[in-house]
C-alpha cells in the first residue's frame, strides 16, 4: 500500500533523533513519492536540517506551548496536513495522543509506549536490541529493498568551515592530532569523574602530542572550565560554541572521540568517527552504544548496575563506584589506541 503522507514523531532528547536518522533513510527508500516529516522539539531540530531523505521538519515546543491549548494548536497543524501513516518511535502518551487526535488512520508504534492502546498496529518492543534495530523493526511489515543502521546528519560547506575557522582561531591545525571529549550529560550517574577527565586530557596533551577539546552544549561550558582548572595544559573549550551540525563537522576532524554515554557518541557514529564510550549507571545493553566497529565500552560491572534506564541525579548505593572504579590509565591507552 503506498502511503501519500507520513510523519515520524519522535520528540524525546537528541540522541533519540540521531537514531531516528535510519529510519527515515528505509521510509524513503519504501515510498520514495511519498511526503515524509518528521516531528520533533527546538532543540534537536538541526539534527536534520539538510537531510535528503526528508520532505518537512514540524516543531513542538513542549515547554512553551505547555496545556491543552499548545497540544491542540500542534494537532490542527497535523491534522492540516492529511497524514496517511504515522511512525512513532517515541514512547510517550503525548505522542501517541497527537497522532489519535490528528486523525491519522494508521499508527504504528511500539507495545511499551504509555499510549500503545492508541495505535492500529503494535510492535514488539524488545530491549535486548540496539535503538537503531528497534526503530527499524517498526517497518518491518513493509517489504524495503535494505538496511543502513547508521545514522547519518549531513553538515553543510558552512558548516565544515565555522569548524575549521575555529579550530584555526585557536592555534589548531588540520594536520594535528585532534581528540574530542565529551564530559557532559544529563544525569550525575553517567558522567566519569572531572578530576579523571582532567588527567586524561592532560596525559594525551603531554604524553601523547594531541590537541583536546571539549565538546558539548553551553549547559556543559561550567562543566568543561572545572576540568580545565584542574589540569597542567591548557584544552579548547568549544561547548556552546557549536550547534548540533557544528558539532559533527569539528568531530569529523578528530581523530577519536571521548565521551560519557551521551549524544556526542552518536554524532561521531553519524559521522564515522572511533570512540570510547564509559558507562556508569546504564549499561550498552539498553541499546545505545556507538554504531560499527572502531569503538571501544570501558565499564564496570557489579550488582547494582544498571540503576536506571535514563541515569539517576545521585547514586542510589551512595558508593558511585561504577563510575569511581574506572582508572584515568585504562581510558587513556584505550584512546591512545586509536592514535597508534
Amino acid at each position: 500500500m503506498e502511503h501519500k503522507r507520513i510523519l515520524i514523531i519522535q520528540t524525546a532528547f537528541l540522541g533519540d533523533v540521531i537514531l531516528s536518522t535510519p529510519l527515515v533513510k528505509t521510509l524513503r527508500e519504501l515510498f520514495p513519492d511519498s511526503c515524509i516529516s518528521f516531528l520533533l522539539i527546538p532543540e534537536t531540530k538541526n539534527v536534520l536540517v539538510n537531510n535528503p531523505y526528508l520532505d518537512e521538519i514540524l516543531i513542538y515546543d513542549k515547554r512553551r506551548e505547555k496545556g491543552m491549548r499548545g497540544f491542540l494548536r500542534m494537532v490542527r497543524e497535523i491534522k492540516s496536513r492529511g497524514f496517511d501513516l504515522a511512525i512513532i518511535p517515541h514512547r510517550s502518551l503525548r505522542s501517541a495522543l497527537l497522532a489519535y487526535f490528528s486523525r491519522i488512520p494508521k499508527r504504528i508504534g511500539f507495545d511499551r509506549s504509555t499510549g500503545s492502546f492508541l495505535f492500529t498496529q503494535r510492535i514488539t518492543y524488545l530491549s535486548d536490541i540496539h535503538e537503531s534495530d528497534r526503530n527499524f523493526s517498526l517497518v518491518l511489515g513493509f517489504s524495503y529493498p535494505s538496511i543502513s543502521v547508521f545514522p547519518e546528519i549531513f553538515p553543510s560547506p558552512d558548516d565544515y568551515t565555522y569548524a575549521r575557522k575555529l579550530l584555526q582561531d585557536s592555534g589548531i591545525r588540520e594536520e594535528d592530532k585532534i581528540v574530542g571529549i565529551a564530559p557532559g550529560s544529563v544525569w550525575a550517574t553517567k558522567r566519569w569523574l572531572l578530576e579523571r577527565f582532567a588527567e586524561v586530557s592532560d596525559l594525551l596533551q603531554i604524553k601523547a602530542g594531541v590537541k583536546v577539546i571539549f565538546l558539548g552544549s553551553e549547559d556543559d561550558r561550567k562543566l568543561c572550565q572545572e576540568i580545565a582548572h584542574q589540569m597542567e595544559t591548557t584544552p579548547l573549550i568549544l561547548a556552546g560554541k557549536t550547534d548540533i551540525l557544528q558539532s559533527a563537522a569539528i568531530i569529523s576532524l578528530c581523530k577519536v572521540i571521548l565521551s560519557n554515554d551521551s549524544a556526542p557518541v552518536h554524532i561521531a557514529s553519524a559521522m564515522k568517527k572511533p570512540v570510547v564510550e564509559i558507562f556508569g549507571s546504564t549499561i550498552p545493553e539498553f541499546g545505545f552504544a556507538p554504531l560499527g566497529d572502531n569503538y571501544t565500552i570501558i565499564q564496570k560491572k557489579m550488582e547494582c548496575r544498571p540503576c536506571g534506564i535514563h541515569g539517576r541525579r545521585k547514586c542510589p548505593k551512595k558508593h558511585f563506584r561504577c563510575m569511581k572504579e574506572i582508572t584515568t590509565e585504562e581510558v587513556f591507552k584505550a584512546v591512545l589506541s586509536y592514535l597508534e
